[in-house]
């Protein structure tokens, strides 16, 4: 059974029963997501054949490959951190070597290169998968199910974030494990925002950041703007999440398009006028984090992931904040983002064995903790969240529990347009480029995008649910 996410006493958001497969098929009306799969001409395995595969092991008869490969586009500039992970789990398992690879420089080249690798045996046995790709991955059968896996070893898997955790349920299987993920994030320069006489916190709304620019624009440099905010894949159409749920839109309800409405209209509109409006208070910049940190910009939406590079880089005094509500008030309208990790389907029973008994170690309290204090992704074992180790990094540096208290408060789990369909997200990307860096009215776009997202459902998700 398809799980959605229900709201948890605590604040988080964790899976509860949705429509089936077969029940969203007979709603009808499926006419509504797709595009085609790059890279890829369709499942050759169908996910519940990998299921089932999976679910005839005999893992207790298994013995662990000697050698796995993992690849990684080492998220954060962490492959010092992910190369000492490794030493410690040689430690303690020395007969399972790990072998890292650079699988590519961002998620999107490691998922086109494993795609292009499915047919072949240059697989890795560990492979990063991006909020997304992972679907994509399952929808071609190309990941297994790791339930049975976890619950041979025994992982404490309800220990995991659970909106974390439950963005890679589908049908009552999880396809990956929270690995780095993170949230995009407010930051400020504290000193530019003295100079301006503004309160040393961020804005509580978009309308009050807008109403900053001015005094912003005159303590900034010629060709400096209050806000540095970037567009192209994996990362527009997510930030953008925050301001189209802010003003009560949506890219989908499930599978249906839904950025006809007044709502989805007016925060595309809304961030045309960023850019190009009378009161435009928004710039893109060549590589905005590195603007920011020159402080061209006086502020930046960015990755959590991002902190603690921006720590190394900033010589001011760095702010962190929730991002800004929206007209509709204080609500959840933060996505959630970044990558798991997945066990490719087509391995043997004991390279998965191996994989899985890493991908546990990886992501233990202590691993996801110094991985956290060194990336500033977000921990996603709920026990390391208050842990010791994060305790001291609190302590030490405060920027990091303005993420964490961010996913406890402000997240909500992504539209399926964006994360399910395959080049969803580019399709959405090429919109909101147009927006941003033409200025078209959300309208036009809008109606030029949505029969391209409809056409990708029907042809690359509905045949296979």
């Amino acid at each position: 059974m398809r799980t959605s996410l229900t709201r948890r006493p605590s604040g988080l958001w964790a899976p509860s029963p949705a429509p089936s497969r077969r029940a969203v098929l007979q709603a009808g009306g499926l006419g509504a997501l797709a595009m085609t799969l790059a890279a890829c001409a369709g499942p050759a395995v169908g996910d519940d054949a990998a299921a089932a595969e999976a679910e005839d092991v005999d893992w207790a008869s298994i013995t662990p490959a000697d050698e796995i490969t993992w690849w990684s586009n080492h998220p954060g500039a962490s492959k010092p951190i992910e190369e000492e992970i490794i030493k410690r789990f040689n430690a303690e398992h020395p007969d399972i070597a790990v072998k890292l690879v650079t699988g590519g420089a961002n998620y999107d080249e490691i998922a086109q290169r494993f795609q292009a690798a499915s047919s072949t045996d240059n697989l890795p046995d560990l492979v990063i998968a991006s909020d997304v790709w992972w679907f994509r991955y399952f929808i071609n059968g190309q990941i297994m199910p790791l339930d049975d896996l976890f619950t041979h070893l025994g992982v404490d898997t309800g220990d995991f974030v659970p909106t974390l955790y439950g963005d890679y349920e589908f049908e009552g299987q999880h396809w990956a494990a929270p690995y780095a993920r993170s949230t995009p994030l407010f930051y400020y320069n504290k000193d530019l925002w003295a100079k301006a006489g503004l309160p040393d916190r961020g804005p509580k709304d978009w309308a009050e950041l807008e109403s900053w620019g001015e005094p912003l624009r005159a303590v900034l440099p010629d060709g400096g703007a209050p806000l540095g905010l970037a567009t192209g894949t994996s990362w527009a159409a997510w930030w953008f999440s925050n301001i189209l749920w802010g003003h009560g839109g949506a890219y989908s309800d499930e599978w249906a398009v839904t950025l006809d409405t007044p709502e989805a209209v007016a925060a595309g509109n809304y961030v045309r006028d960023m850019y190009h409006g009378p009161k435009a208070f928004a710039a893109v910049g060549t590589d905005t984090n590195a603007d920011f940190a020159a402080g061209t910009f006086a502020a930046l939406i960015g990755s959590t992931g991002s902190l603690s590079g921006l720590l190394e880089a900033t010589s001011f005094e760095l702010g962190t904040a929730f991002l800004p509500d929206g007209p509709q008030g204080p609500g959840r309208y933060t996505p959630t983002g970044g990558t798991g990790l997945a066990i490719p389907a087509s391995r043997t029973p004991e390279q998965q064995l191996a994989a899985a008994m890493f991908l546990a170690f990886l992501t233990n309290e202590e691993n996801t903790s110094e991985f956290s204090q060194g990336t500033g992704y977000m921990p996603v074992r709920t026990s390391a969240i208050d842990g010791p180790i994060m305790g001291e990094v609190y302590a030490q540096t405060p920027q990091f529990r303005t993420s964490v208290d961010q996913l406890t408060a402000k997240t909500r789990s992504q539209d399926w347009s964006r994360v399910f369909v395959p080049s969803g997200d580019k399709i959405l990307t090429d919109g909101l480029e147009k927006i941003v860096l033409r200025g078209t009215d959300a309208e036009t776009v809008w109606a030029e995008i949505t029969p391209q997202l409809e056409r990708a459902f029907t042809d690359n998700v509905e045949p296979y649910l």
